[in-house]
């Protein structure tokens, strides 16, 4: 596979501002290997979710190796698989497709990204109680990378009571009854919390604002993003303000690429390399 070089992709919706095609190609490039990083965007392209198995289908036919999988198709896919990964199968979603042999196996690098930054980028913070917001594909990894890291309650806020309740049963299934629930009162539970990650795509460029009033922020909160465009949203910057220890989604977003780069090529990829690239986006 390497000696023919690597075609990839990522299907989502508003993904033009992507850094994950360069994240790639870089790392091939440093590698004299020819990488090729394509984006699938469902907005660009005018199709609905239901074009999902279509552009799988068609990523399939015309060789590419893998596929990169983002919002609002992390959860979507699961069924147009052959085979799932243990992590995957477990968190319920896949950011990662491998096309190989004629098979379909769906990986979640997601979590193993979020875990990096978290250990990187808030060493030592409080891990009693924390708040999440949504529970879509994205939030499914991190509920479980915050908990394999530490946190002793979880509470899920999530706009939809159906997802939320089912990433609730999945995390008790594998953490056990007591380390996670369904959040209610929102202003109540975390003026209690020690930290807040935000999982909703609110906070993107397309998507402006912030996933909950400013002023139930306080200083005693450490507040996580995934969203890495803009790297600063505006979650990030009330919570500055306010002297807040916080994350950005810079780190979750090249550990994610590293080991889907791994995926797709069978190389080993320089994780420090391609911080470096990132950071000089």
């Amino acid at each position: 596979m390497s000696a023919q070089g690597i075609l990839a992709g990522l299907i989502g919706r508003g993904i033009q501002a992507s850094r994950t095609p360069a994240l790639h190609e870089h790392e091939g490039d440093a590698q004299a290997l020819r990488y090729l990083y394509r984006l699938i965007d469902a907005d660009q392209l005018g199709l609905d979710d239901s074009a999902l198995p279509a552009l799988l289908d068609a990523a399939q036919r015309t060789g590419f190796s893998g596929l990169n999988i983002t919002y609002p198709f992390k959860q979507a896919i699961l069924p147009l698989l052959d085979e799932l990964s243990d992590e995957a199968r477990g968190i319920g979603a896949v950011n990662t497709v491998v096309l190989r042999d004629g098979r379909r196996v769906g990986h979640n690098t997601d979590c193993l990204g979020f875990a990096e930054g978290l250990r990187r980028g808030l060493p030592g913070v409080a891990r009693r109680r924390v708040v999440q917001l949504g529970a879509g594909g994205a939030g499914a990894a991190v509920a479980h990378a915050l908990l394999a890291e530490g946190v002793e309650q979880l509470h899920v806020f999530e706009v939809d009571p159906a997802r939320a309740q089912a990433l609730v049963d999945n995390l008790t299934q594998r953490f056990g009854a007591g380390r996670a629930m369904l959040g209610s009162d929102l202003g109540e539970t975390l003026a209690s919390a020690d930290g807040l990650v935000n999982t909703t795509p609110v906070g993107m460029a397309k998507l402006p604002g912030t996933p909950l009033p400013p002023a139930l922020l306080h200083a005693r909160l450490w507040v996580a993003e995934i969203i890495y465009f803009p790297l600063e949203t505006e979650l990030l910057r009330q919570a500055r303000a306010l002297g807040c220890r916080t994350l950005d989604g810079g780190t979750m977003a090249v550990f994610q690429a590293v080991k889907a780069f791994e995926l797709f090529s069978g190389r080993p990829a320089d994780a420090a390399r391609m911080q470096a690239h990132f950071a000089r986006f």
